[in-house]
């Protein structure tokens, strides 16, 4: 990611997580980013980290990816049982690219959660990537939708 921190510290035995340089960006992105985009990026409760619709800690628990060439894929997150009251679904449009990249260095996790996550403006859309425990997804849509209150 780009402003983002989202990474294992050895020395603290944890995760080292800084959403701050992206909020200090997230103003100037607004005209850049899609619709939906935008309005998952910059809702208030996004990355407060006690808020039961942030992010982080919601666990991956499917993804769909499309058998035709209509592009949309569907990510869902379950709630963490601790923090969140439902999960997510986040629909993207348009996709051109979809990725996940295995880390699993964090083997004593049983599902893979979130960290924290970063959308960025791109010439046909954005690109969204979401920081996993031992885990990352990148998307490149022509835009998303979030919902909260499914998976």
């Amino acid at each position: 990611m780009k402003f983002v921190t989202a990474e294992w510290d050895s020395e603290m035995s944890g995760f080292s997580l800084d959403p701050s340089p992206y909020l200090a960006e997230l103003p100037q992105l607004r005209d850049a980013l899609p619709t939906g985009a935008w309005a998952f990026a910059s809702d208030a409760e996004h990355y407060r980290m006690r808020s039961s619709r942030c992010v982080k800690d919601l666990e991956l628990a499917g993804i769909s990816v499309p058998t035709d060439k209509s592009g949309d894929l569907v990510l869902e997150f379950a709630p963490n049982q601790w923090k969140h009251e439902s999960g997510l679904r986040i629909r993207y449009f348009g996709v051109s690219h979809f990725s996940i990249d295995y880390d699993q260095t964090i083997d004593w996790m049983q599902a893979d959660t979130v960290l924290l996550d970063e959308i960025l403006p791109r010439e046909d859309g954005c690109l969204h990537e979401i920081a996993l425990a031992d885990s990352s997804i990148t998307v490149h849509c022509r835009d998303l939708e979030a919902v909260w209150g499914t998976a």
